[in-house]
């Protein structure tokens, strides 16, 4: 049998609430709320390794790939910045709400509906994003490997994901899904949950290496997430291709 990054239960679990993803109250409010974090943190790492040629765009002539982009919330942003964005997606309700986004928004958004294995490009990437999508993918080391294949030679892949542990499951799962209900209840599986070593270990066969890995924690009193040192939940890693 082929192998495939493809979970069909999970793209069969987001393509039915796909017309959510640009309510900040709906199914994907946490990720509005984790939005403005993650933004800064792509944005000054990237700055920070290629140099900003335009304050006003500082991502401007870099290429982006947005895997598992979604209805686009980070592929937009990233274009806002300048940034040249293709956004591809295994689910394709969730490809259709992401286009249908451009005709309002006028931005210049290649969407493709597409898993990275079964991505047909000649080009290869400057930044490649996998934000909230390892977890929910079928095979994490096939995943990673054909992902870093698009990435350039120095280029930066960024990674969000859930780590697994005790905590996790209480905050990620018992906590988000069935005590605040932020989510749906069976949107993560904690075996699915990644611990950072591993991540680093399977960088490491395709060429990644990690540069800087941060925890980041939510804040009930200002009522957003912010980076951390707690890496026992939610972490973002920083990898460069060499």
């Amino acid at each position: 049998m082929k192998r495939t990054t493809i979970k069909n239960e999970e793209i069969e679990k987001f393509s039915k609430i796909a017309e959510e993803w640009w309510k900040p109250d709906g199914k994907f409010k946490p990720l509005h709320k984790f939005n403005p974090v993650r933004i800064k943190y792509i944005r000054d790492s990237i700055s920070k390794k290629f140099g900003v040629n335009d304050i006003n765009k500082p991502l401007k002539k870099l290429n982006i790939l947005d895997i598992g982009c979604g209805g686009g919330l980070l592929s937009e942003p990233m274009s806002r910045l300048g940034a040249e964005v293709t956004g591809i997606d295994a689910s394709d309700k969730n490809i259709k709400v992401a286009k249908a986004r451009l005709l309002k928004t006028k931005l210049k958004i290649n969407y493709f509906h597409s898993s990275p294995e079964s991505f047909k490009t000649k080009k290869k990437f400057d930044v490649i994003l996998n934000m909230e999508v390892v977890e929910h993918v079928n095979d994490i080391d096939l995943f990673i490997s054909k992902t870093a294949k698009l990435l350039k030679n120095d280029g930066i892949m960024f990674i969000a994901t859930i780590n697994k542990t005790l905590k996790s499951y209480v905050m990620a799962i018992v906590g988000a899904e069935y005590i605040l209900r932020w989510l749906p209840i069976g949107t993560h599986d904690w075996n699915q949950f990644v611990e950072p070593d591993k991540l680093i270990n399977i960088g490491k066969k395709n060429s990644l290496y990690l540069n800087k890995i941060e925890g980041v924690k939510f804040n009930p009193l200002k009522n957003k997430f912010l980076l951390s040192n707690d890496k026992s939940v939610n972490y973002i890693a920083e990898f460069y291709k060499n």
